[in-house]
């Protein structure tokens, strides 16, 4: 016997009922929005009719009679005058709007806990605000709070989010001890685990206290609306920087603020160093920079010092003209470098003896990506060969008017394995994943406005640009393709911005020629 199929309604059914359910919702929200004066009318007669009643059963019996005699005597003057009825209805429908508003209490101040949160962290900072010869202190033990805090927020949970601090004038304010007392103490106080940003007015003596929101993580490697000889380093917060870039996170465009790094003869930061700890993102931010310079037209040239084959997909690109991964090719790599930053420099010199424009070659970008070189500069001394880092002095030093950029990538560990050229000549510095204050101070040269926290995501760190502010950095999600245990989206992003691989020779073969044909002339 055929068995029957279901009704259209219930084999379809999930699809139509979410869609029923949207569409009752919408008609209920708009009938309440139209009909919402007349609720409010018949919630005021409700309360008159229940005040009319009340007042009715508080009435003695012998003086319900005459209360009735004068309310039928009233009704009737109303009815005689000219418009009585009329302006009697108004009179009731008014009396009905006014009592049956929403008169819920308006919020004018902390709550009970949310009170003794700002009392405990006044009481906190006391020992820190106030000296014993302050004949009127701000801050004492047994003080009002809401003298010294202007301003606070909180969230759903009663965690401070916002909060504004007055403080003396003799707090020496312009020491950073001092300043990261307070701010540890403040951290500490209002809850761990999130990042909080302190801005302190030094004339004005005050100290503004915010819960920084998260940086957008799902943000991945495309092509970003950039000149030549801009490279996006990674996004930031609003407000840090004067330009917004329009991107995609997942399906859905956005605008964001970023961080550009500008290279070229021009730059003042012409090099780069970026310092973490194993799987902060440090190749996942040489690999953005890799694909950016390629977009661009710019030869690239990556020595892996990890060895871990996370470059293995620019292997023989249009463009790549090498990946190199141990000490001997290092060292040729970076030799055959110098030798191309001394040609450049002196064609570019000819050429300006004689008037005329620097030759095409020298004005093609030529970036010197390095991951981990501490590893083969290692093995290249247990070897018993020439350490590869000693071939890096001339593209730092002369590189940025023969348009050699060179980027650095290195773990804490072993950053005294860096050569002095390193530190002297990369004024672009990038601090990524967990790190102290302290070990982000020595390599930014300024400690960040804002409080590390202990867990973040991969390419989550802090950027400075010269001389420049320390801002927060999320490096856009630019992982291996050939990593099956990332995103499938994001591979598939990355593998649609790698160039077309080169017919002919292998770019290694390629360099190794350049070196011999291209030697420095006397």
């Amino acid at each position: 016997m055929a068995r029957r199929p279901l009704p259209r309604i219930l084999s379809s059914g999930t699809a139509s009922l979410a869609r029923g359910r949207d569409f009752a919702r919408t008609a209920a929200d708009s009938a309440t929005d139209v009909l919402h004066p007349l609720l409010v009318i018949g919630r005021g007669l409700r309360v008159l009719a229940a005040a009319g009643r009340r007042k009715w059963s508080e009435t003695p019996k012998d003086k319900r009679g005459p209360a009735l005699f004068l309310g039928a005597a009233c009704v009737l003057v109303v009815a005689l005058v000219p418009y009585g009825p009329l302006l009697a209805l108004i009179t009731l429908m008014a009396a009905a709007a006014w009592h049956g508003r929403d008169r819920t209490p308006a919020k004018t101040g902390p709550s009970d806990t949310e009170a003794e949160r700002l009392g405990s962290l006044y009481e906190a900072l006391v020992p820190y605000f106030s000296i014993p010869d302050d004949p009127s202190p701000l801050f004492a033990h047994g003080g009002e709070w809401d003298k010294a805090f202007s301003g606070y927020e909180f969230d759903e949970a009663g965690r401070i989010t916002r909060l504004h601090i007055r403080y003396p004038a003799y707090f020496t304010d312009g020491e950073a001890a001092s300043r990261a007392r307070i701010e540890a103490l403040l951290h500490a106080k209002s809850g761990r685990g999130r990042e909080y940003l302190f801005d302190w007015d030094e004339e004005g003596n005050r100290l503004d206290l915010s819960v920084l929101p998260a940086l957008p993580t799902g943000i991945a490697a495309q092509p970003f609306v950039t000149s030549p000889g801009e490279s996006v380093l990674g996004f930031t917060d609003s407000g840090t920087v004067q330009r917004t870039l329009p991107v995609l996170e997942g399906d859905r465009p956005r605008d964001v603020p970023p961080v550009v790094w500008r290279t070229g003869p021009r730059s003042t930061e012409p090099h780069l160093l970026a310092v973490g700890q194993p799987g902060s993102g440090t190749s996942t931010l040489l690999r953005s920079l890799a694909l950016q310079a390629l977009r661009h037209g710019g030869d690239v040239l990556i020595v892996d010092g990890g060895g871990t084959g996370e470059y293995a997909c620019l292997t023989g690109r249009s463009g790549v003209l090498a990946v190199e991964c141990g000490p001997v090719g290092a060292v040729a790599t970076l030799e055959w470098a110098a030798q191309e930053t001394e040609r450049r420099l002196i064609a570019i010199h000819r050429a300006r003896e004689a008037g005329r424009p620097a030759p095409e070659d020298t004005r093609r970008p030529l970036w010197i990506l390095l991951d981990q070189p501490s590893v083969l500069a290692h093995l290249a001394v247990a070897e018993g060969g020439p350490d590869p880092m000693n071939h890096l002095q001339v593209p730092l030093r002369h590189g940025r008017p023969a348009h050699v950029t060179v980027a650095v990538a290195e773990q804490f560990d072993h950053l005294e394995v860096l050569h002095d050229a390193v530190w002297q000549h990369t004024r672009a510095r990038i601090v990524l994943g967990p790190a102290a204050i302290q070990q982000i101070t020595d390599v930014l040269g300024l400690p960040p406005h804002t409080t590390p926290t202990a867990q973040v995501p991969p390419g989550r760190g802090y950027a400075r640009l010269g001389t420049g502010p320390v801002h927060r950095l999320q490096v856009p999600a630019t992982p291996d393709p050939y990593d099956e245990g990332t995103h499938p989206a994001h591979r598939q992003a990355v593998l649609g911005l790698l160039p077309e691989r080169q017919q002919g020779p292998a770019p290694g073969a390629a360099l190794a020629k350049a070196f011999q044909g291209q030697a420095p002339e006397a």
